[in-house]
C-alpha cells in the first residue's frame, strides 16, 4: 500500500522551498525483508524502511510516495503513473534487476531521474546478479548500504530533481 506525506521545509533566509516528489519502488520478495536471508539483508523490515524515508523526507522536503509489488506488470504500471506526478525514483527492482526489459523500458519512457539501489553488494553475489538490465540508463547505483542506502538515495534525490523554471 502507497504511504506519502508532504512537508513546507525552508532555508535559513525562511524562504519556502519547493517540494520534490519522490516515488520509492520495491520489487519482488522485498515484502519479506526482515525474515528473508537476514545474512545477507539484514533484519530491518520493508515497513520500517518506508516509515524512515517517509520521516527523513519530511526532514528534507521530500515527499516521499513508497510502492512494493512482486509483479512485474504492477510495477510497469506504477512507474509509468510516475509520469507528471514524481520528479525522482527510487527503485530496487529485486530479482527484475537482471531480467526485466519491461522495467528498464517503463523506466525509459517516463524520463524521470531514476537512482537504482540494492540492500546488497550485487558483486559479492553470484555472478548472475551482476548485470543489471537498467544500470546504463540511471543516474546513480547505491548498494551494499542495507537499508542505509534508501536513505543515502533520498537525499541526493533533492540535488536530481528537475529545478522549476
Amino acid at each position: 500500500m502507497p504511504t506519502k506525506t508532504a512537508s513546507a521545509s525552508r532555508r535559513d533566509n525562511d524562504a519556502p522551498i519547493r517540494t520534490v516528489n519522490a516515488l520509492v519502488i520495491h520489487g519482488p520478495n522485498l515484502n519479506l525483508l526482515g525474515t528473508r536471508e537476514p545474512e545477507i539483508y539484514g533484519s530491518t523490515t520493508l515497513k520500517d524502511i518506508d516509515r524512515e524515508l517517509v520521516r527523513l523526507g519530511g526532514e528534507l522536503g521530500i515527499a516521499v510516495t513508497t510502492y512494493q509489488s512482486n509483479s512485474e506488470g504492477a510495477l510497469v504500471d506504477r512507474i509509468q503513473q510516475a509520469r507528471g506526478h514524481a520528479d525522482v525514483i527510487l527503485i530496487n527492482p529485486g530479482a527484475y534487476t537482471h531480467t526485466s526489459v519491461a522495467i528498464r523500458d517503463a523506466l525509459s519512457a517516463v524520463a524521470l531521474p531514476v537512482v537504482e539501489v540494492h540492500l546488497s553488494n550485487v558483486y559479492r553475489r553470484e555472478r548472475f546478479r551482476h548485470r543489471s538490465m537498467i544500470a546504463d540508463i540511471v543516474v546513480a547505483r547505491i548498494m551494499g548500504f542495507g537499508a542505509s542506502g534508501y536513505y543515502l538515495a533520498l537525499r541526493a534525490a533533492r540535488e536530481l530533481a528537475p529545478q522549476p523554471k
